[in-house]
């Protein structure tokens, strides 16, 4: 099944507090204990980006999880962002979470870089997803981490229909529309090692995580 393209943004009044209000408890903790997994012995501080936070809640689990970390988070969807903010005031986190309204490829209120690079969910909404490689490309510091973790684009709409049923049958109707929509929009972990190779970007690896998730990753040399 080719890839199917679906909007970039995610700016309904609905879908924001649908994501905001539903448990992605599974998969964002998910998201923490790989991140740790994949980088066992360095000390997370220092400055933090994520890349398409959507309501902050992977953004407040990774600041709970490493609390000396200062996190800039940035999203396109201003209603998104809005409940961001109301979860990181109510998880007291406002000194530590730093929410942004910014649409890769623009980065004109970001840090020249950063020392860990984050991600959630945005690879597949993006129709070129250059944007992405080209942003951690030039925002990643000099031994700094990235990880990623996006959905995994099936064999078939059949099969999309089946995770659908099977991971969201409870969820409301737009979050199991979305879904199913933004499995079509996914990529595949060779095609994602396509883009990084075009990307220069031979430093992050990927590999498939579950049936319907996938992980990027890796830490970029010192230069010399």
């Amino acid at each position: 099944m080719e890839r199917i393209l679906e909007p970039e943004l995610m700016d309904e009044e609905n879908q924001a507090r649908a994501y905001s209000e539903a448990d992605f408890s599974e998969p964002h903790n998910m998201f923490v204990d790989e991140f740790r997994q994949t980088f066992p012995e360095q000390k997370i501080g220092g400055h933090v980006l994520d890349l398409g936070c959507g309501p902050a809640d992977v953004t407040v689990r990774f600041a709970k999880a490493f609390p000396e970390s200062k996190i800039e988070a940035i999203d396109g969807a201003e209603a998104m962002l809005q409940y961001g903010q109301q979860r990181i005031e109510h998880e007291r986190l406002t000194d530590q979470i730093t929410l942004i309204h910014e649409i890769l490829p623009a980065t004109t209120r970001l840090r020249q870089q950063y020392d860990v690079i984050i991600s959630n969910s945005l690879l597949h909404h993006l129709a070129d997803p250059a944007t992405l490689w080209d942003t951690i490309r030039h925002k990643c510091a000099d031994n700094g981490s990235v990880f990623i973790m996006d959905l995994m684009r099936p064999a078939s709409q059949q099969q999309a229909k089946q995770f659908v049923e099977l991971y969201a049958s409870n969820e409301p109707e737009v979050l199991q529309r979305d879904f199913f929509y933004s499995l079509l929009a996914a990529h595949r972990p060779n095609e994602v090692g396509t883009q990084l190779e075009k990307a220069g970007l031979d430093w992050l690896s990927v590999k498939a995580l579950t049936d319907r998730h996938l992980v990027i990753f890796g830490q970029r040399a010192v230069c010399t």
